[in-house]
């Protein structure tokens, strides 16, 4: 397999992946799961309601980050990283 090939398979791994996650975390915890979740509070919010209003965001920008580094690593696996 060539090597662009390989590239962007582990990419296309990487943001499914990542993209799963951020699924979950919002349409899953703030929609779907969001009854189960309600009977814990934080901070005097339900999980649910915290999920959908502000859970979710917290994990996409986390999610940015790590998808950085991952790519910054496949970028030197690869030979192709910026300076």
């Amino acid at each position: 397999m060539k090597d662009n090939q390989l590239y962007w398979k582990k990419n296309i791994r990487y943001l499914a992946i990542l993209l799963s996650v951020w699924f979950i975390a919002s349409f899953g915890c703030g929609i779907l799961f969001a009854p189960q979740l309600n009977t814990i509070q934080i901070g005097g919010f339900k999980l649910g309601f915290w999920f959908a209003q502000q859970g979710s965001i917290y994990i996409f920008l986390i999610l940015i980050v790590v998808y950085v580094r991952l790519m910054n690593n496949l970028d030197r696996e690869f030979g192709v990283e910026e300076e």
